[in-house]
């Protein structure tokens, strides 16, 4: 049996949650959800999903398809309701992309940026004092945190402290900081 992420008390508040946003119970989803879960964990491709999932091909045009609508999104602030906002962390991570990633013929800017390392993307998250996500932006690669910054701190609800990195460092983020928050503590990487 393939392991699994979602035990029957998550699946039935997730299942209320997406019946929310447009997705219907049919008898296959939970498994289709799971396998979307299992690929983003593990990171393989499409094609190298258990057949135990069901046909890889469903799951990816579902997947793309809820993408597409925002469907995901919307479940992610969904679930992202009541945060504790004595501490907000703000932090930006870099992800390879596929070297086949860019270019497709899609007028949707993909947020795949150029850089040394190739084809990136930049993926700027918030979480609240327990570490559960709040909010994220979606970046290209080569665009510094300093300059995503102010743009992701106005779609953050106010909060007693914010902490972020030594990237995060400048007078525009500072004066973003000071107005959503009361103190502001900048980490020193060693």
């Amino acid at each position: 049996m393939t392991r699994r992420m979602l035990t029957d008390e998550y699946w039935s508040k997730l299942r209320i949650i997406m019946r929310q946003h447009g997705i219907y119970d049919k008898p296959k989803l939970r498994i289709m959800v799971e396998g979307m879960l299992y690929r983003m964990r593990v990171g393989c491709p499409w094609r190298d999903l258990s057949p135990k999932f069901g046909q890889w091909n469903s799951i990816y045009k579902k997947f793309n398809r809820w993408s597409l609508k925002d469907k995901l999104v919307k479940i992610f602030k969904s679930l992202a309701q009541d945060p504790d906002l004595e501490w907000e962390f703000i932090d930006g991570s870099i992800v390879r992309a596929h070297q086949h990633s860019a270019g497709t013929a899609s007028k949707k800017n993909e947020a795949i940026g150029k850089s040394r390392g190739g084809n990136t993307t930049k993926i700027h998250m918030a979480v609240d004092g327990f570490g559960l996500p709040i909010d994220f932006l979606i970046t290209g690669g080569e665009v510094h945190d300093c300059k995503a910054a102010p743009e992701f701190i106005e779609k953050l609800p106010p909060s007693d402290y914010k902490i972020a990195d030594k990237g995060y460092d400048s007078e525009k983020v500072r004066e973003s900081i000071q107005k959503k928050s009361i103190n502001t503590n900048y980490s020193q990487k060693k």
